[in-house]
């Protein structure tokens, strides 16, 4: 679909749901993921300009905007995260349509948003984040049947997954050098 047409629907759906107020909220389909995607702004903004913008809306606590891998310059589209997934809901309805700098934005949410294959380059905290996101993570409330040791194991589990994620990535990584040399 033509991105211009998608952001008129997507305005179309706002103001539908505001002459037409229901419980239910095309957004609670997005409720799991605090990221969105932006489109459509010029190559010249850096992160910083487009964190001052988006910024309104929300605790911005990662950026990931698309660059040329051989030039370094931007392509006009970032995906962005929110500490609050509430705050994506104020960007898309607020900031889809804008024009900076005579280009019209394009403001979506993003349901499943896939880290950058080229993990290697990343800290281990943006890695992290990468890969369990920064959406509010769902709280398990004691029960009869959850146990303390329930819980332990939960975390555990966790923090295996991470382990496993980092040495499969260091094991590639080794592998690459080796190839190289």
């Amino acid at each position: 679909m033509n991105p211009l047409t998608n952001m008129r629907n997507v305005l179309k759906l706002s103001e539908h749901e505001l002459k037409n107020p229901s419980s239910k909220s095309w957004h609670d389909m997005y409720r799991d993921s605090a990221w969105i995607f932006i489109a459509g702004f010029p190559y010249t903004l850096s992160e910083g300009d487009i964190i001052c913008v988006f910024s309104q809306y929300g605790e911005i606590v990662n950026i990931n905007l698309i660059r040329d891998s051989k030039t370094g310059k931007s392509k006009g589209f970032c995906f962005l995260c929110y500490e609050d997934q509430r705050s994506t809901v104020l960007a898309v309805d607020n900031l889809n349509g804008i024009k900076i700098i005579d280009r019209t934005l394009r403001v979506d949410h993003v349901a499943d948003y896939k880290p950058p294959k080229d993990n290697e380059k990343l800290d281990e905290e943006t890695l992290r984040l990468y890969m369990e996101g920064c959406a509010p993570q769902p709280v398990i409330k004691p029960n009869a049947t959850t146990t303390e040791r329930d819980l332990k194991i939960s975390a555990h589990i966790k923090q295996e997954k991470l382990k496993r994620n980092k040495n499969s990535k260091e094991k590639k990584h080794k592998k690459r050098r080796k190839s190289s040399d």
